[in-house]
């Protein structure tokens, strides 16, 4: 309940950021713009965001056939919580990841890569899947989406405040009869976009988290998901790679290992942090 309660306070601070962007760069006009594009934004992503999505990636339906024991956790896994089954989708990528996308559980859908499949044993598999089932369950794929088009909104205002900082920086007279103070103008312009980059990190971060939890306790235990994270991370050190699309990489299980400034201002947690909560969740400390 607690991390709920961040996660709207975060959304209501992202909101009032983006509006007061849009009223300090064109006044109530400015305001009016802003909630309107946050709005297009967000009923853009609440009704299509899957399907942009899983055409982004390249994701193709996976068959019962072609994987039944895919087919075989989620079916279990859905059933103990009450919930439909979603669609399922194959990402023909060797990098080890998934990801679940949609607004709610009735029209969710889970992808797999393909070097998932191959590098997971099946208990590793079904905690992964549990974690991604847990995201459609706690609506996250709809929380992080709409997180991330509101911060993407206030970095494209924050860029248009840049060039009105830009063109009205040197006429003060201008100034007085808008209202619109430069320096003002230009210190927003810096600062909004990273304190947006910052909330969306932290909900992506706290959701992650739940996640984590939801699905190990759903599993019974957090062995498997444990593991998954374990060789997930091995291999992405082995092999860097990012994810087809950035800016839906909040949306994937493992964020892609890169250089130690990127993970710092990665969407999910350290894995060391992921494991080391699930073990103290479970067995009250660390396990080696």
């Amino acid at each position: 309940m607690q991390n709920q309660i961040k996660t709207v306070v975060l959304l209501v601070l992202l909101t009032v950021l983006l509006l007061g962007l849009g009223d300090l760069i064109g006044g109530r006009v400015g305001l009016t713009l802003a909630l309107g594009l946050a709005l297009l934004m967000n009923g853009l992503a609440y009704w299509f965001s899957d399907r942009i999505v899983l055409a982004l990636h390249g994701a193709v339906p996976l068959t019962e056939a072609e994987a039944p024991h895919v087919y075989r956790i989620v079916r279990d896994l859905t059933q103990r919580l009450g919930v439909p089954m979603p669609r399922l989708y194959r990402v023909p990528t060797e990098v080890p990841n998934a990801f679940a996308t949609g607004r709610d559980p009735q029209h969710a859908a889970v992808a797999v890569t393909d070097g998932i499949l191959r590098l997971l044993r099946p208990e590793e598999l079904e905690g992964v899947l549990a974690h991604e089932i847990s995201h459609v369950v706690n609506r996250d794929t709809l929380i992080t989406t709409v997180t991330a088009v509101i911060a993407g909104a206030i970095m494209y205002l924050a860029r248009m405040a840049q060039w009105a900082f830009l063109f009205m920086g040197g006429s003060r007279d201008d100034d007085r009869d808008s209202g619109v103070h430069p320096v003002g103008l230009l210190i927003a312009a810096i600062l909004a976009p990273i304190a947006a980059l910052l909330i969306q990190l932290w909900v992506s971060r706290t959701r992650e988290y739940m996640a984590d939890e939801r699905g190990a306790r759903l599993v019974g235990r957090p062995d498997g998901l444990i593991s998954a994270l374990r060789k997930i991370e091995a291999f992405q050190r082995q092999i860097p790679a990012d994810v087809p699309s950035p800016a839906t990489a909040h949306l994937y299980f493992a964020k892609p290992h890169t250089n130690w400034l990127v993970e710092w201002l990665s969407t999910h947690p350290p894995v060391e942090k992921r494991i080391e909560r699930l073990q103290a969740l479970f067995y009250g400390s660390p396990v080696s």
